[in-house]
């Protein structure tokens, strides 16, 4: 019979005529692991990505649509070595779960052996400078035999399987040393217990997978731990919707059934599901994810919701505008899983380094055998010697020096409202030493407001809101916003490009262009006005008025330049926006280098001046017409409200309307790169002492197990000093 498999349910579209899916890996443990792995899929034609994300244990793969079966690479992983199937959150998390209480029980029993064995042990060295006798010592033996060899059979698994794997796929991995180092110590002691011989290494073996099984679990605990960002954001995504099937008639349905246009009800306790706006109710809710804001907002007719936010008190009708895949939760999950899965450069250097690792200790450890027996030691020495080089140059300090501090990183820049969208984005950033703000959007919050309101009577004021709510431009609806208007004007008339007109009470209202209202005569007696961003008339009929709106500045914007200034970084403005408007942003927040009314090409020619001058810079944009510009600085950066281009063209995105993401990640970034710089000095470092103490014979199996695992725990403690790196905003 002929089994069919279809994976087409977890196949998704990846735009440009691109497949994608994520497929989880069992046995992914080093850098050397993602190499081999990453080499393997991408050698399969037509596929243009294999990513892998260690810490999750995912690989992310993209090919050319209708050209290839997911099956085929799953059999692939096989081929390589490793078991794999398509990825899903709770799955991967359950097998996640599973493994680490495997992996804790085989550490119990490890540790219980060892124990134990050392208790036999120490009458035996003891008897070594009395007067023990062979028979004695030999019992001693057989006992230790008996409890460690059932117990490393046990506790060993988690290597001897892995080893396994790689060998029948007829490759190595860093499991093969370890495992063959084992079982040669745990062989070569039965042998000299046989023979009656004085020592037996039963101990160092079964120590020796102790101090193993200590370093992977908590390995393994650490990279659960730095998954916890991910795991967040998984949780807030509701699965299921109540939707609106008829007027009064709702139905639970799962959120691949809601489409854009769609209504659903949100009721109080729930998190919202889809992007949407409210269109009827009131109640308050917290959407701190999106906008970095702890305090609960009014959400009523006209709000914005966006999907993880919860719904505190109040019933809501959202009309839906985005869902499932598309809702910008979606986004920011899929910018966290770049993040984790992109390449540094410095970690493109630690793979290189890893896979280089099993020929070299292989012959190493070989010559070392050889060049012992050559120099007059028996076999039973040189072997033991050749077990201690196996063991001690294990690469696990190596690979975890770039990706735990990467990750460690990426978790705690997302706490402070910064996602990564490249992969060396976080080396980059930390060498920038100056900052290109764009100001609309940037500096300035995206949302206009009516800077004026208090200057318009009261009565008309609200009459200006209620008919704005006929237009769709968005001045027209930052003046209903700040009218606080609900209920619109009957009968009223857009006239394209001119603004919006009706009749109340037998008087003509007009709202926008001042000519169309015939209010050009006020703007010479508007004072500052001509500095604002955009200016909108209202005309009752004779009575005419103007009202002037703008973009305010993002609310901790002056604090941000001062602490950017504390930091030796260089900061200019360059706006396509009107020269007075620029001055006004420049002046408030105490910059001196400011150019207005630049082009996209100006901006670009700005860059390349600086990076001639050495500088390098960090662009600040977020509308289309700043995406040249992010890709060509040196490292970039774009609010989350950026046009899509932009997002996806910057290296950085930060969320809600607070300008201090821009200095976190400087901070950040700066810290990480310097702990990545210790992390490889610190790896390289111990195999240039270990190695060659080791091969001098001076460290037993026993002791390079235990420097094997220290360096891997020093390595990670290191690298979780990157959680906390910011410093106060003036």
């Amino acid at each position: 019979m002929q089994v069919t498999r279809d994976f087409s349910h977890y196949v998704r579209a990846a735009g440009q005529g691109l497949h994608h899916i994520d497929l989880a890996v069992e046995g992914v443990h080093c850098a050397g692991c993602m190499a081999k792995i990453e080499r393997g899929l991408s050698a399969i034609p037509d596929v243009t990505l294999a990513r892998v994300n260690l810490t999750d244990r995912r690989v992310a793969l993209e090919w050319k649509e209708g050209t290839l079966d997911p099956g085929r690479f799953i059999d692939r992983l096989e081929e390589l070595g490793y078991k794999a199937y398509p990825y899903e959150t709770e799955s991967a998390e359950a097998t996640e779960v599973a493994e680490s209480r495997f992996l804790l029980r085989c550490l119990g029993v490890a540790a219980f052996a060892t124990m134990n064995v050392m208790m036999l042990s120490i009458p035996v060295w003891s008897g070594s400078v009395s007067d023990m006798l062979p028979e004695q010592r030999d019992f001693f033996h057989w006992l230790s035999a008996l409890i460690a060899l059932p117990a490393a059979a046990y506790a060993g698994q988690p290597f001897f399987r892995s080893a396994w794997r790689a060998l029948a796929a007829k490759t190595t991995n860093m499991d093969v040393p370890i495992s063959i180092g084992v079982i040669l110590a745990l062989g070569m002691s039965v042998v000299e217990t046989v023979h009656h011989a004085e020592h037996a290494y039963f101990d160092a073996a079964i120590m020796l997978l102790t101090f193993l099984l200590v370093g992977r679990f908590l390995d393994q605990n650490m990279r659960r731990r730095t998954r916890a960002v991910a795991g967040n954001l998984a949780a807030l995504k509701a699965e299921t919707a109540a939707k609106f099937v008829g007027p009064d008639e709702i139905s639970q349905v799962p959120v691949a059934a809601i489409h854009p246009g769609d209504i659903v009800l949100l009721r109080p306790g729930e998190r919202c599901a889809v992007d949407g706006t409210v269109i009827e109710g009131r109640s308050e809710i917290d959407q701190s994810l999106i906008t970095g804001e702890t305090l609960y907002v009014t959400a009523e007719h006209g709000t914005p919701v966006y999907a993880g936010s919860m719904n505190i008190s109040g019933t809501l009708r959202v009309r839906v505008s985005a869902a499932s895949e598309a809702t910008l939760l979606a986004e920011i999950t899929r910018l966290l899983d770049n993040a984790l899965q992109a390449r540094s450069r410095y970690m493109r250097l630690a793979d290189r380094a890893s896979r280089l690792y099993a020929p070299v200790v292989h012959a190493t450890a070989l010559l070392t055998i050889i060049g012992w027996v050559i120099a007059g030691a028996g076999w039973h020495d040189a072997i033991v010697t050749g077990v201690a080089v196996l063991i001690i140059t294990c690469p696990c300090a190596l690979g975890l020096a770039i990706p735990t501090v990467q990750t460690v990183a990426s978790g705690a820049m997302f706490k402070s409202g910064v996602l990564l969208n490249s992969g060396d984005a976080i080396e980059r950033m930390a060498e920038a030493d100056h900052v290109i703000f764009d100001k609309t959007g940037t500096l300035t919050l995206p949302d206009l407001e009516v800077t004026n309101a208090a200057d318009i009577p009261a009565d008309i004021f609200e009459l200006a809101g209620r008919l704005a709510l006929s237009s769709h431009h968005p001045v027209a609806a930052a003046v209903a916003q700040a009218a606080g208007a609900r209920s619109p004007i009957i009968g009223a008339v857009e006239e394209a490009g001119q603004g919006v007109r009706a009749i109340v009470d037998g008087i003509e209202l007009r709202l926008g262009r001042p000519s169309f209202c015939g209010a050009e005569a006020l703007l010479g007696a508007g004072g500052n006005l001509e500095a604002e961003a955009s200016v909108v008339a209202f005309g009752k009929g004779r009575e005419k008025f103007i009202l002037a709106v703008r973009q305010g500045l993002r609310p901790d914007a002056q604090g941000v330049i001062a602490a950017l200034k504390a930091r030796n970084v260089g900061i200019e403005i360059l706006s396509g926006d009107r020269e007075p408007a620029v001055i006004a942003a420049a002046q408030a927040l105490g910059i001196a280098e400011w150019r207005a009314g630049v082009t996209p090409a100006d901006k670009i020619a700005r860059i390349e001046e600086l990076k001639r001058r050495g500088a390098k810079g960090l662009m600040v944009g977020d509308g289309m017409n700043d995406a040249p510009s992010l890709a060509a600085a040196h490292v970039s950066m774009s609010p989350i409200s950026a046009a899509h281009l932009s997002q996806s063209t910057a290296d950085l995105v930060f969320l809600g309307k607070p300008l201090a993401p821009v200095v976190a990640a400087f901070d950040f970034s700066r810290k990480a790169l310097h702990l990545m710089r210790q992390n490889l000095w610190l790896a390289i470092g111990y195999n240039v002492l270990a190695v060659p103490i080791a091969i001098s014979g001076v460290v037993t199996p026993l002791i390079a197990a235990a420097a094997m695992s220290g360096s891997s725990i020093l390595v990670m403690l290191n690298s979780l000093r990157a959680r906390s790196a910011s410093r106060e905003i003036a």
